[in-house]
């Protein structure tokens, strides 16, 4: 997976720079975003993702039950390479 999103995001900006932009797309600043409204947005706009590539996403940080996605957990792998420790 970051390989994929290596890839994708080559000479990324700094981890709070990221953790902006997905504020933008959380306006109740709940730390969350739906699966279904960041899959559209990553297969639809830009440097789309394929459905395998999605795939992996998914494998890589699953939503929870509700169907939200931890987008700060997301911007810590893509700068950092690791997942954070709880």
């Amino acid at each position: 997976f970051l390989t994929m999103f290596g890839e994708k995001l080559k000479g990324a900006d700094p981890e709070d720079v990221i953790v902006s932009a997905f504020k933008v797309l959380d306006p109740e600043a709940t730390g969350f975003i739906k699966k279904e409204f960041l899959q559209e947005l990553l297969t639809t706009q830009c440097d789309r993702f394929s459905a395998e590539e999605m795939k992996n996403l998914w494998a890589a940080f699953p939503p929870d039950v509700a169907g939200n996605v931890d987008y700060k957990q997301i911007c810590y792998v893509i700068t950092h390479g690791e997942e954070k420790e709880e």
